[in-house]
């Protein structure tokens, strides 16, 4: 078991075959065939700190219609605009936290997560290169804050906690850090994360 992975190792993690993962993979849910889902991007963003590299997480507006108050990557769905996962990725960082895409260097991405709210997200890896301060984006983002990576890779931080949803327990993952309750699809994409550095 890695418990502080370096940035080396993250990269050959990053490197081993993993398949997707959903919303669903705790719970017995027969998908409908030929549902249709959305393409959307989130970055993993990992700066170094003091006791080894931190990830960057980002807690939700209370004021926005969906998921407020949840702890997520900085991310959104795919624009037009977008070239492709990696420049949606970064698009969506510079809007909700400020962070400047040139200054981080794409490391990898994870394999694509469904969620129950019918998108398909690119999960893509990034580490931040040149140090910045970050923003919160007014009526968007409410906190930016740091989680250390020996934390989130180990998967012995994770629970499979559940609750009522559309009238049946739903379970799903969390990986609680201080006062920050991490859960759902962010959960488990991290979840994932930490399989690849099991022995």
């Amino acid at each position: 078991m890695v418990i502080n992975p370096t940035l080396d190792e993250v990269r050959a993690a990053l490197r081993a075959p993993a398949g997707v993962s959903s919303d669903f993979d705790l719970n017995e849910v027969s998908l409908p065939p030929g549902r249709k889902l959305r393409a959307a991007a989130v970055l993993m963003l990992l700066v170094p700190g003091s006791h080894g590299l931190e990830l960057v997480l980002t807690k939700r507006s209370s004021e926005l219609k969906h998921h407020p108050g949840q702890i997520s990557f900085p991310g959104g769905k795919l624009e037009e605009s977008d070239a492709d996962a990696w420049a949606c990725a970064t698009r969506e960082a510079a809007e909700e936290i400020g962070a400047n895409p040139g200054g981080i260097e794409p490391l990898g991405m994870l394999p694509a997560h469904e969620t129950v709210t019918s998108f398909t997200i690119a999960p893509q890896v990034g580490l931040l290169k040149t140090p910045q301060d970050f923003y919160p984006s007014d009526g968007e983002v409410a906190e930016v804050f740091h989680v250390p990576l020996a934390h989130v890779a180990d998967p012995a931080s994770y629970v499979i906690e559940g609750r009522m949803w559309q009238g049946a327990i739903r379970r799903y993952y969390a990986v609680p850090y201080g006062p920050y309750y991490i859960w759902g699809a962010t959960a488990r994409m991290l979840r994932g994360f930490a399989d690849r550095f099991a022995p």
